[in-house]
């Protein structure tokens, strides 16, 4: 019993002890909770309290975009980029109006060219050089270009008086079938148109000469352009693939591959439509030239040359050159003979039409009748012959160019497309034989 109060007085001190250490525990946990609270109640959100019953409901402004229609958005998006492509289009059109001269020289000599450089290539296979083979070329085709042009005004001047006596008689002729035609046209009033032609020819002298002094500054611009063409056309035949290249570097890096393999493809579709409008005009100016030659009417060599140069006119030159041997028929033949010339023109037009443009310019240019319609009468309207000329021409070689473009995007997109793999690999994996394969799915 004498041990008792010394384990008595051991367990006091002990569970005096527990006790001072759990006020501590407790004094250090009231810490922490005072330094979290001002924490805690700073990220707390501050009440507000809700509107009064009476107040409306205000429901927030949508976006000004998300509010525009879907079908707007896209209109003004597609309109202000062809507001720009029109303004680029109208810079680009009177720059060209204010050099017409020098970019209707270049274009005939592309034309040109195009013509003549199938020969320069054949002399440059036969062993001649190139400057050789282009100096042959260009002078030969200029020459003959010449004595054409030299021989058309000869028979002119050879038949204008006769051709101005004939028309003459023809005046004569037409006026006695007026005075016996049931139209009930008298003498006096012929007369008096004829006077009045007379007068209005006498008061617009000065319009006349005036007229006079613009057409030789029209043939000067004319000799001109001639020279322009000339120069163009033997750097062309010369040099044409550096100027190609060269004319590549101006354009993007990254459009060069496409443009590298659009030209060549674009300057095929020139030179084969060019070559086949030649071979078609010639078979025009022939077959018509032959039957105006039998019938006995006069200038029939220049109206045949007339007819050739008119065919590069698609549509409206076969109808002007066919009208204009038509009326010199019969204003000097009669009405018989200007029937059989109509009925000749109109025959040698339909089988050029349904057979040697189909067979001749149907493989190399493709272009929808709308179309060529329609670019003849806007080049005419921008730029008169010259334009009429061009457009047709302009259209094929667009769209070969635009067509090989598509398609070479379109492939370039595949070539460079990430390769597939996993699930996807699987899926366009080419799907092989059932003997091919494992009995797991693999190949063997």
């Amino acid at each position: 019993m004498a041990g008792l109060p010394g384990w008595l007085e051991r367990l006091g001190a002990e569970l005096t002890s527990l006790g001072e250490r759990l006020e501590e525990r407790r004094a250090e946990e009231d810490v922490k909770a005072g330094q979290e609270e001002p924490q805690e109640s700073q990220a707390a959100p501050e009440h507000v309290p809700p509107p009064p019953a009476y107040a409306p409901a205000v429901a927030p402004r949508p976006d000004p975009v998300a509010a525009v229609p879907w079908g707007m958005r896209v209109a003004a998006e597609a309109g202000w980029r062809l507001l720009v492509l029109a303004g680029t289009l109208w810079v680009l059109m009177k720059v060209i109006s204010a050099i017409q001269l020098v970019v209707f020289a270049f274009v005939a000599a592309l034309l040109v060219t195009a013509l003549l450089q199938p020969t320069v290539a054949r002399l440059k296979k036969m062993g001649l050089p190139r400057g050789l083979a282009t100096a042959v070329t260009a002078i030969s085709g200029f020459v003959l270009m010449g004595l054409v042009g030299w021989f058309v005004v000869w028979q002119v001047m050879e038949n204008l008086d006769t051709l101005s006596t004939k028309v003459q008689d023809g005046i004569q002729e037409l006026k006695r079938w007026l005075l016996n035609s049931p139209f009930h046209v008298t003498e006096d009033q012929i007369n008096q148109i004829a006077k009045n032609l007379t007068d209005t020819i006498g008061a617009n002298t000065n319009e006349i000469t005036s007229t006079g002094l613009q057409g030789i500054t029209v043939m000067v611009e004319v000799l001109t352009g001639i020279l322009l063409a000339m120069f163009s056309t033997l750097f062309l035949l010369y040099d044409g693939p550096r100027i190609w290249q060269w004319t590549l570097k101006l354009a993007p890096a990254a459009a060069r591959p496409g443009l590298a393999g659009a030209g060549p493809r674009a300057w095929r579709t020139l030179t084969a439509y060019v070559r086949g409008t030649v071979i078609v005009a010639m078979i025009d100016a022939i077959f018509i030239g032959l039957g105006i030659y039998f019938l006995k009417v006069p200038m029939a060599v220049p109206l045949a040359v007339f007819i050739f140069l008119f065919a590069f006119i698609p549509l409206v030159g076969a109808v002007i050159s066919g009208a204009l041997a038509v009326v010199v028929a019969l204003v000097t033949e009669g009405v018989f003979t200007a029937l059989m010339v109509l009925i000749v023109v109109l025959a040698v037009q339909q089988i050029e039409g349904h057979i040697l443009q189909p067979f001749i310019l149907g493989r190399a240019v493709r272009v929808h009748p709308l179309a060529v319609v329609l670019s003849v009468a806007a080049g005419g309207l921008v730029a008169g012959i010259g334009g009429a000329v061009v457009a047709v021409p302009l259209v094929a070689v667009t769209n070969t160019m635009v067509g090989y473009l598509r398609t070479y995007s379109r492939e370039n997109a595949l070539r460079t497309a990430p390769a597939p793999h996993g699930a996807t690999a699987v899926e366009v994996a080419p799907v092989l034989p059932n003997d091919d394969r494992d009995e797991n799915g693999g190949t063997e």
